[in-house]
Parts: C-alpha cells; structure tokens; sequence
C-alpha cells in the first residue's frame, strides 16, 4: 500500500511534469522551451537513481529502514506539495530536490523491507515480492490517468496537488502498517557508525561537495556552465558513482566470500537493468513530447469522440506489466 501509492504520486507527478514545463503561461504553464524541458526531466530522472545510494546509506548506518522510509515519504509529499502551489520556477527547482532526496531515500529501503519480512528459507518470498511490483504498477497505472484528468478538469497544480494527496495516503498507510507489521530491527541501522567513523565520513562527505562546487565555479569562470554540460557532468557523476560502489563491495572486509559472489553475479544484471530504465525513462520524455506533438489524441467510435489527454499513454507500461 505504502508503495503503491508512493509510485501513484511520483508517477503521477511526472506524467504531466514536462507538459507543465514548456506549456506556454496561457496554458497554466512555465513557458521552458522544450529542449530545456527534456533536459531538466533528463537531469531528475538520473538524480532519482543517484540518491538512493544515500538513501541506502543513511538506512544501514544511521537512520535503519523504517525511518528513513518514512522521511522519505515526508520529503516527497511536501516536494509535490511545492509543486501544486502557483510559483513558478522556484518552486519546480525545490520539489526537484524534496522528491529526488526523498525518493532516494524511499525506494531502495522499502525494497529492502520487503525482503525482511520473510526469511531467506520462506518458499513465500517471491510471492510478497510479486504482490509489492503488483502494488507497483497500479499506482502507476492508475495516476496517468486521474493526475492528468485533473489537470484537464482544473489547471496543472490540481493534478501536482493529487499527486501530494496519494503520498500522504501512503504514509498513512506505512505508518499504522509499520507498527503492526513490521520487526522492531527496522528502527536501528543493520551496520551504525562508530564514533570514530562519524569524523571520517565527514570530512570524506565535505571533500566531496567542495570538489563539485570547485568543478561547477570552473565550468562558470570559462564560460561552460550550461545546461549541457551539467547534464555531463552528471551522466559522468552516474557512471563513476556505481563503480566506485561494486569496487567497496567487492573490497570491504564486511563483505563474506559467499557474499562476493553474489555481487559478482549481480554486476550483469545491475548493466541490464541501467540499459532498461535508460529506455523507460524515455516514456516521460521523449515519447511524452511524441504523444503530445506527433499522435492523433481524438479517437472516432461510431457517433462518440473521444479525446486522449497524451499524459494517459504512461499507463501502457504498467498495464502490460501486470498482465
């Protein structure tokens, strides 16, 4: 339920997000050029995937799953809260970064949690995780076509206030669920920090953020900050950031052999995986520009005619999905 009805509002949000973006004002719109549009969905897009090595950090070392789900939750509801409110700009750059934190910090762990609730010898495990995907894809079936027929009835933000509204659900959801379901090893991180470690982390954790602020204040003092190229940036970022996570994988001494193995045998899965989300992320953006500009959205059945809103194409996945 928790799941589902976060991927309601994320998906939700999105099946309408680039419309918003490079519809003209008169339109409700922010008026972007449509290459701007694309970009900036391209950029959200790689963020979401990005964070959840926090989120999953933060999890095992901090926080433990249940909280970290749970700020998560928080995070993306007021992201899509943002995002119903008429602000322009400002307010679709803040829940950009509410959603892809809190997203980050959400989806891998209740993936994690789902697996904990059975033990690695129960024959019902992949069973609980065929009824979580199944959660899955109704969300995101069902909110590209109530989020948009909002936006259609009313303006943009009633379907980004939907979207808020679906995420408080799941928390709800999560919150009384949580407490009756869900082991009491979830409020405490698997592996926390030592004392020690909390210096070191800081200091790695500060390193880093001056080395990005540094990069971005030359890519401005020579003229090269844009678009484009902080788009490289992060597609560099992207590719170097699951490298350097097998190789701790692979190197640390947490790690048991049996469990080397593992990773070894997930490496060519992880590639297959990124090669399929890189496609499926085009749904909600190329293919949504093509379904807006270059698809006939009126259908004619006998004396009806119908009008697709072009949003409503991003319930075709889910729907062959659970199929």
């Amino acid at each position: 339920m928790t799941e589902m009805w976060e991927r309601f509002s994320y998906y939700g949000m999105k099946a309408i997000l680039i419309y918003y973006m490079y519809f003209s004002i008169a339109k409700g719109g922010l008026g972007m050029d449509k290459g701007l549009a694309a970009s900036i969905m391209s950029i959200y897009g790689s963020l979401v995937y990005l964070t959840s090595v926090l989120g999953g950090f933060l999890s095992d070392r901090i926080w433990g799953s249940r909280k970290t789900v749970f700020i998560g939750g928080v995070l993306i509801m007021f992201g899509h809260i943002c995002l119903s409110v008429p602000a322009g700009k400002i307010a679709l750059f803040i829940s950009i970064c509410l959603i892809t934190i809190g997203t980050g910090l959400l989806k891998p762990n209740v993936s994690e949690m789902v697996g904990t609730l059975y033990s690695p010898e129960d024959t019902r495990r992949d069973s609980g995780f065929t009824i979580f995907v199944f959660g899955i894809n109704l969300g995101s079936l069902v909110a590209p076509i109530v989020v948009p027929a909002m936006w259609s009835a009313f303006n943009f933000h009633a379907g980004f206030s939907l979207a808020a509204i679906g995420m408080f659900f799941g928390l709800i959801s999560y919150w009384y669920g949580g407490k009756k379901y869900l082991s009491a090893d979830s409020l405490y991180p698997d592996d926390p920090l030592e004392p020690g470690e909390t210096k070191k982390l800081s200091f790695r954790v500060g390193l880093g953020v001056v080395a990005f602020v540094l990069i971005l204040l030359i890519m401005y003092a020579f003229n090269a900050f844009n678009i484009t190229n902080f788009i490289t940036l992060l597609s560099i970022i992207a590719v170097l950031t699951p490298v350097a996570y097998f190789a701790v994988m692979l190197t640390s001494k947490k790690v048991t052999k049996h469990e080397r193995s593992r990773v070894w045998a997930y490496v060519p899965l992880f590639i297959a995986a990124a090669i399929f989300w890189a496609i499926e992320e085009q749904g909600m953006v190329v293919l949504a520009l093509f379904a807006q500009s270059q698809t006939n959205n009126t259908v004619h059945i006998f004396n009806w005619v119908i009008h697709i809103n072009p949003a409503n194409y991003q319930s075709l996945n889910p729907l062959f999905i659970l199929i």
